[in-house]
């Protein structure tokens, strides 16, 4: 799968990466695009989100977690709704940052 911002390199090193470092990255995206969102500065926001997409992909992509490649394509489909949809779920922000940061919690236990 070939996605724009990162390299090659990134794409084969995600699959080394647990599934809590994979989301908890993908989180930190998700919060600059929140942090973005409500200073009004729509090109980083739009760019945060981009990458906190493209990482989900990777993740998605994963073989090893395709027993929850429908709670992942629901996390990428309210993300999307979030930012640039018509807000169908209403303004989710602040539960998907929640939802993120308990694998990014999680993958500092681990260390």
């Amino acid at each position: 799968m070939a996605l724009p911002f990162h390299s090659k390199t990134l794409e084969q090193r995600w699959q080394t990466l647990s599934i809590y470092e994979q989301l908890g990255n993908v989180g930190s995206e998700v919060g600059r695009a929140a942090a973005r969102a409500e200073q009004g500065e729509d090109a980083k926001r739009d760019l945060a989100l981009t990458r906190a997409l493209e990482l989900l992909d990777y993740t998605i992509a994963d073989p090893r977690w395709r027993r929850r490649l429908k709670e992942f394509c629901r996390a990428r489909e309210l993300l999307v709704d979030t930012f640039w949809g018509t807000r169908e779920y209403g303004d989710t922000t602040k539960k998907l940052e929640k939802y993120f940061y308990q694998f990014a919690l999680a993958a500092q236990l681990r260390r």
